[in-house]
Order: structure tokens, then C-alpha cells, then sequence
């Protein structure tokens, strides 16, 4: 293992963060992982309990079993891992959207998951189009919880889900939970008064490299599970060639680093709240 890439930032290592899809598991033999840069091994005991080991030590690392993933904590945990409450709402459907692994910061990912300017470029004929092509303002914060929170944001999609069946302008919510964890609120095309949620829960394998795994809770109304997980993965497949060519693979921080525009409010904020934080793994720390 590379010692170089370990972390040493408290706020990430006394923190939950996803480590496997527990489809992906096995009772024949373990699966292997990493995070934070330092390797581990999932073993399967019986049907529900599950044993992550630490590669280099031996040592049991502090996991949990929540929304169809595992989870570990390297330190000792300061709080309960993320809670989604829409999870809890029946007609929902919760789907884990694939486990896809990505070569950047695991940062990269979350702020290019904010990103609406890419929608028409990226994802044409489904997130976006042209002509329809400008972010209109919006609204960001820093919330009395110590969220991100962009709110206001209104974007035309023409194919915004899988029940979509025409173009409309989608509002959407973003939330900053964690530093690798964000959740994405938007229009449901059938029940226009609720909206449906993505929580991308980002596993930072290092600090250049990552691993994004979507938790999906989609209103059941006109769609099967199978729908909801596709389309994600359709969208992902999208965004990962754009985010594998990104340079550098790590996120700066130095305000000076990149020039924003005004599409750019919530990333501004991101990479402030991130400094705010003394988060470091995985970004390009300012200059003092």
C-alpha cells in the first residue's frame, strides 16, 4: 500500500463512509476495498453480519449495515451515518444505482454532481439541450446544521426522469451533508408537488481516485425499480469520461486556483465550507 496517501484529516477519519454495495457481496470469498488509503477486506458471517478488516493490521474496523450498504469508520465516530428520511416513505422506491469507480477525487465528483452548466453539454436530449443552456441565480447558504444548501435552482430538462414524458423546467434542491456526501432533491414529473432524491455517497479509495455510489428513493408512480437504477447509470456513464479528464485529478481550494462564474455559487461555497473544515484528502490545499 502507498503510505503517502493516507489521511489524517479527524473530520473524514471519525466519519461513516460507504464501502461496498452489499449486492455486490459474497460468502465464498472476501471483497476487497479501500478507503481513505488504507486497504480492506469485507467478510460475509451468515446472512446479515458482516466483518471489515483492515489489510495491513488485522484489525476490525467499526461498520454498519444502512440503505443496502456498508459502511466503516477508520477512527471512532462523532455521529450516526447519514440519515435519509425519504427512505422511510413507502411508495418509494430505494434503489442502490450501481457501484461505478471513478479516477478523481472523490471531491471532484461531489462538485461536479452541483454542476446544472454541464446538463446541455453532457447529458443532451435528456438533462439538458440547447438553446436551453443558461443557470439562472439561485440561492446558496451554509444552514444552522452545517449544510450546503442551494435552493432556487430551476433547470429546462427534457427527459428529467424515466416518467418523463416531455421537456419541463425542473426545480431542484442541493444538500452538502458531509464533505463526500451530497443529495440532490428534484421535480417528479407525475406528483409535481413532491420530488424525488439522489444521495451520492462518495468513497474516497484515495485521494485520486473514488468510488460514487448513488442511493435512489424514486416515487414508485409509473416506473419499476429496475427504470430508476438504469437511468441512473445511464446518466453516471454520462458524467465519467468528463470527470476522469479532469486536471488536476485533485480539487483546488485556493480561491485563485480556478476561475468561477456565476453558475459556479454553490462550488465557491463548497470549496470554502471544505476549508473551513481543514478537509485536505483528496484537494489541493490553499496557500496561506
Amino acid at each position: 500500500m502507498n503510505t503517502a496517501t493516507l489521511c489524517n484529516d479527524r473530520v473524514l477519519l471519525n466519519d461513516w463512509h460507504v464501502i461496498a454495495d452489499q449486492v455486490n457481496l459474497s460468502s465464498d470469498k472476501p471483497f476487497s476495498t479501500r478507503l481513505l488509503g488504507v486497504d480492506l477486506s469485507i467478510h460475509c458471517r451468515g446472512r446479515y453480519k458482516r466483518e471489515v478488516i483492515r489489510d495491513d493490521t488485522g484489525e476490525e474496523v467499526k461498520s454498519i449495515n444502512r440503505y443496502g450498504f456498508v459502511w466503516a469508520c477508520l477512527g471512532k465516530p462523532w455521529r450516526d451515518i447519514v440519515f435519509v428520511p425519504e427512505a422511510e416513505e413507502g411508495d418509494r422506491h430505494l434503489v442502490t444505482g450501481g457501484s461505478i469507480a471513478v479516477r478523481v477525487s472523490g471531491l471532484r465528483a461531489v462538485e461536479n454532481f452541483l454542476d446544472m452548466g454541464h446538463f446541455p453539454f453532457v447529458h443532451t436530449g435528456w438533462l439538458g439541450d440547447e438553446p436551453h443552456t443558461e443557470v439562472a441565480p439561485y440561492k446558496v447558504e451554509i444552514t444552522d446544521a452545517d449544510e450546503l444548501l442551494a435552493t432556487e435552482c430551476q433547470f429546462y430538462q427534457p427527459m428529467a426522469s424515466p416518467t418523463a414524458s416531455d421537456g419541463f423546467v425542473v426545480d431542484y434542491v442541493y444538500k452538502v451533508i458531509r464533505p463526500y456526501t451530497v443529495a440532490l432533491y428534484k421535480s417528479n414529473p407525475i406528483q409535481k408537488h413532491r420530488l424525488d432524491v439522489i444521495t451520492l455517497f462518495v468513497q474516497p479509495v484515495d485521494e485520486e481516485n473514488c468510488v460514487a455510489h448513488p442511493f435512489l428513493c424514486y416515487l414508485k408512480d409509473g416506473i419499476e425499480e429496475a427504470g430508476v437504477r438504469s437511468f441512473m447509470q445511464l446518466i453516471f456513464a454520462q458524467d465519467k469520461p468528463i470527470l476522469e479528464n479532469q486536471v488536476p485529478r485533485r480539487l483546488p481550494l485556493d480561491p485563485r486556483a480556478e476561475t468561477p462564474i456565476r453558475a459556479d455559487a454553490v462550488a465557491v461555497l463548497y470549496r470554502r465550507w471544505l476549508r473551513d473544515k481543514s478537509v485536505t484528502y483528496g484537494a489541493i490545499p490553499a496557500r496561506m
